[in-house]
C-alpha cells in the first residue's frame, strides 16, 4: 500500500483518502461553486461529500472555503499533469491501474466480503485441523541451489545424526552439537507455531507425528534435511479464539476472490509460458 506523505495541509489528505475527485465533473448540474478551465465543482456536490467526511476529522473541522481552495489547487495540478503528459508516464500509468485495480475488486466483491462471519464453532473445527504446535528440530542445512555434492554431504552428515538418535541420544543433545538452525542452542526447540508460520512439508510431518516425543524421519524442505521431534499441542482451551478467528476470516476472503478471478479467466483468453521462468 502506497502512505501518502502530504506536504500540504491535512485537508489534501483527506481529499486523496476519500476520493474527493467525485465531486469535481463536467457541468451540467445545479448550481457551480467554482470552475476551473472547464471543469467544474458543484455547490450540492460539495456539500454532500464535505459532510461524508467529517468524520475524519474528530478536533476541529476545516472550513468549507479551505477545504474549497484545496480542491482548486489539486484540479489545477491534475489539468498541468495532463498537459505535460504526466498521465502517460508508464510509472504513473501502472499506479494508476493499480487504483484501478483495486476499485474494481471493491466494487465487486466488497459486499460478499463485509457480509462474512465467522462463528466459535468453525473457528474451533478450523483449529482442529491446524492446531499450535511446539516442536524441536534438527537442521541440515543446504544452500539454495544445491549441487549433487551439497546433497550428497547433507545426506552423510544425516546418517551421522540419526546414528547418535538411534544410540539413545536425545534430539535435544543431538540438536546443539549437530543442528546448522539458530535454534541449536535451545536443543533445537522452536516453541509453538501457527501453520502459517513454518514450512508447509514441516508441519505435516510434525503435526503426523500425533504423539509428543515423536521424532520424524529426515524429511527435505527448503532449507535443507529436517529431524523434528513433537513436543506438544495446544488445546483450543488454551488459545486466543479471536486470533484463528481473523485467520479463517482471512482464508475466506482469499477463497472469494481467488473464485472471482477464476471465472474471469475462464472468460478470457490467456497464454501463458512458465518453461521460461527458472526459481
Amino acid at each position: 500500500m502506497l502512505h501518502i506523505k502530504s506536504q500540504f495541509s491535512a485537508l489534501t489528505q483527506i481529499i486523496l483518502a476519500t476520493t474527493l475527485t467525485l465531486l469535481i465533473h463536467s457541468a451540467t448540474a445545479s448550481t457551480e461553486l467554482a470552475r476551473i478551465n472547464t471543469t467544474i465543482i458543484t455547490l450540492e456536490e460539495f456539500n454532500r461529500k464535505y459532510q461524508e467526511n467529517l468524520k475524519f476529522f474528530p478536533g476541529k473541522a476545516p472550513s468549507k472555503k479551505a477545504v474549497l481552495d484545496d480542491l482548486i489547487r489539486r484540479e489545477l495540478g491534475i489539468q498541468e499533469a495532463k498537459k505535460q503528459s504526466i498521465d502517460k508516464n508508464p510509472e504513473v500509468a501502472e499506479r494508476l491501474n493499480t487504483v484501478l485495480f483495486n476499485s474494481f475488486i471493491e466494487k465487486n466483491l466488497k459486499q460478499e466480503i463485509e457480509a462474512l462471519r465467522v462463528t466459535d464453532h468453525e473457528a474451533k473445527e478450523f483449529y482442529q485441523t491446524a492446531p499450535l504446535i511446539r516442536t524441536s528440530h534438527i537442521l541440515v542445512a543446504l544452500p539454495p541451489h544445491p549441487n549433487s555434492e551439497d546433497e550428497t554431504k547433507a545426506l552423510e552428515r544425516v546418517k551421522i545424526i540419526q546414528a547418535k538418535l538411534k544410540s539413545g541420544k536425545t534430539l535435544s543433545e543431538v540438536a546443539q552439537s549437530d543442528s546448522d538452525g539458530p535454534s541449536a542452542a535451545l536443543g533445537g526447540d522452536i516453541d509453538f507455531q501457527s501453520k502459517e508460520r513454518l514450512d508447509p512439508l514441516y508441519y505435516e510431518t510434525a503435526l503426523g507425528l500425533k504423539k509428543p516425543g515423536q521424532v520424524s524421519s529426515a524429511i527435505r524442505t527448503s532449507f535443507g534435511f529436517q529431524i523434528i521431534q513433537l513436543t506438544a499441542i495446544k488445546a483450543w482451551k488454551d488459545v486466543d479464539p479471536s486470533q484463528f478467528k481473523r485467520t479463517l476470516l482471512e482464508q475466506k476472503k482469499a477463497q472469494i476472490f481467488q473464485s472471482y478471478m477464476s471465472q474471469l479467466r475462464a472468460k478470457a483468453k490467456v497464454t501463458t509460458h512458465p518453461e521460461l521462468l527458472h526459481d
